[in-house]
């Protein structure tokens, strides 16, 4: 018997004995059964039975259009996302290129050549163009698995563009928060300082008519400095802020600050967000989970790429040629076709190498199964930090706006007793210090109350689904 009809009747039990064994795709990560933070997505128990939000639309429906501009245009300049866009077409040339390896390849030769092979024949001119196609059976899955580590991967970079989004649109927000905070400290401490400065001089007038001690009128006036200076740093940092804003959305200074004074700066008003009480489902629309997680599927697939290195590769290939010999004045042609070789092509030692890449393959399959399980921990860090501070600032709000409203009418009394006689003004400075403190605390209530509704914004996964990042690989999916 032949060797090739030998190897013939052992091919295919050689090919049931090397069946690849790569790691799970999917593995799981615990997350726990219910939130332990309360919920703010029960309809009954906000403000007027208010609507919960779409989170892809959330930002719209703040009703500030210059906040949504801001977000615009920032996303439109931000380098992180443009990063994702990068990685996104660099994840589908990639794509391309391995399920290419899944089918025939045609290349096309053409080639001109003037030789004298040997004496005494004269001189002639080959011209020859040739068709050469090949392919590779692909026995044990190794390019189906590179294609599918890739699909993996596209998906991921999908979901990354709108984590990118969500991350500058959070900066943006919060940025221009603190800037419209810092623009109501300023009437804040102004209106103290003009207070102050009041203070000020009726002391000075009451220390000239020798009503009031020197000493009460020097407090007044370095009170009144304080007031100042307070002011002038708030303003400082306000100009902190703006330019923070213009690094962010490329939009000129002097423009921003336009569109800064021209918006009112009304009490925002989130639209509440609903937050499954599955944290399992919430924590599938987090674009960063599922990164993850496909990343855990792309090294599952190069693990069994590697395994398929070490197996058979059987190849096929041929050629059609149009060939012409030109030799004085006659021309011979030559065409040709061929069909093969048919090889195929037996590992039998490399020092090692297929096996190396084998462990490396399986390390960084262990490692993207950590991280991944990282990631889910860490998102369901985020939700309940976030759900957590809204609260907190929920609870606190009314007793913050009784405190201000207290402490204002304490130092309104206060300030018609000093102007009578009747109270000292370090009673004055006092009841004045405390009000500030109140309204201060009030101020920086409100904008930890924005921060945390952002913060479970993104820690919600700002509106994207699942769908969006595996409906562009579908196509390719189904033509496999």
């Amino acid at each position: 018997m032949s060797a090739i009809r030998l190897g013939s009747l052992f091919l295919p039990a050689l090919l049931a004995g090397c069946a690849l064994t790569p790691p799970p795709s999917e593995v799981d990560a615990p997350a726990p059964t219910q939130w332990a933070a309360p919920l703010p997505g029960d309809a009954a128990a906000l403000p007027h039975h208010a609507r919960l939000s779409d989170l892809s639309q959330w930002w719209q429906q703040q009703n500030d259009p210059l906040l949504v501009e801001l977000i615009d245009a920032a996303q439109l300049v931000s380098p992180t996302v443009a990063s994702a866009v990068s990685r996104i077409e660099q994840s589908r040339a990639t794509s391309v290129s391995a399920n290419a390896a899944l089918g025939p390849k045609l290349d096309l030769n053409a080639s001109v050549n003037r030789t004298n092979a040997q004496q005494p024949l004269p001189l002639g001119t080959t011209s020859q163009v040739e068709l050469q196609p090949s392919w590779e059976a692909d026995l044990f899955g190794g390019n189906r698995a590179t294609s599918a580590a890739a699909r993996a991967r596209l998906q991921g970079a999908q979901a990354g563009w709108h984590d990118a989004r969500v991350s500058v649109a959070a900066e943006v927000a919060n940025r221009y928060y603190d800037l419209r905070t810092c623009d109501k400290l300023v009437i804040v401490t102004r209106a103290d300082a003009d207070s102050r400065a009041e203070t000020a001089r009726l002391s000075a007038l009451s220390a000239q008519a020798g009503f009031e001690a020197p000493a009460n009128a020097a407090l007044a006036r370095a009170s009144a400095a304080e007031g100042n200076s307070r002011v002038t740093q708030q303003r400082a940092q306000c100009d902190l802020d703006i330019k923070a804003l213009v690094a962010l959305t490329a939009i000129n200074e002097a423009t921003l600050r336009q569109k800064m004074a021209a918006g009112e700066a009304t009490p925002a008003s989130f639209a509440p967000i609903a937050i499954d009480t599955l944290p399992a489902q919430t924590l599938a629309q987090r674009p960063d989970v599922f990164i993850a997680e496909r990343e855990v599927a792309a090294a599952s697939a190069e693990v069994g790429n590697a395994q398929a290195q070490r197996y058979p590769r059987l190849t096929l290939s041929g050629s059609i040629g149009i060939a012409n010999f030109r030799s004085q004045g006659v021309s011979t042609n030559l065409d040709t076709w061929a069909i093969g070789p048919l090889a195929l092509s037996l590992p039998i030692f490399d020092g090692g190498a297929r096996v190396a890449n084998i462990g490396a393959a399986e390390a960084r399959y262990n490692e993207a199964v950590v991280k991944y399980r990282s990631t889910v921990r860490q998102a369901v860090r985020e939700v309940e930090e976030a759900l957590v501070n809204l609260q907190s600032a929920a609870t606190r709000s009314d007793d913050a706006r009784i405190a201000v409203e207290g402490y204002d009418i304490a130092f309104k009394g206060t300030e018609s007793r000093y102007r009578n006689g009747l109270a000292s003004l370090i009673e004055l400075e006092d009841t004045r210090r405390q009000r500030l403190a109140a309204e201060l605390n009030a101020a920086s209530l409100e904008r930890d109350r924005m921060a945390a509704w952002i913060a479970l914004y993104r820690a919600a996964g700002g509106g994207w689904r699942r769908s969006a990042s595996t409906a562009a690989s579908s196509a390719t999916t189904n033509n496999q």
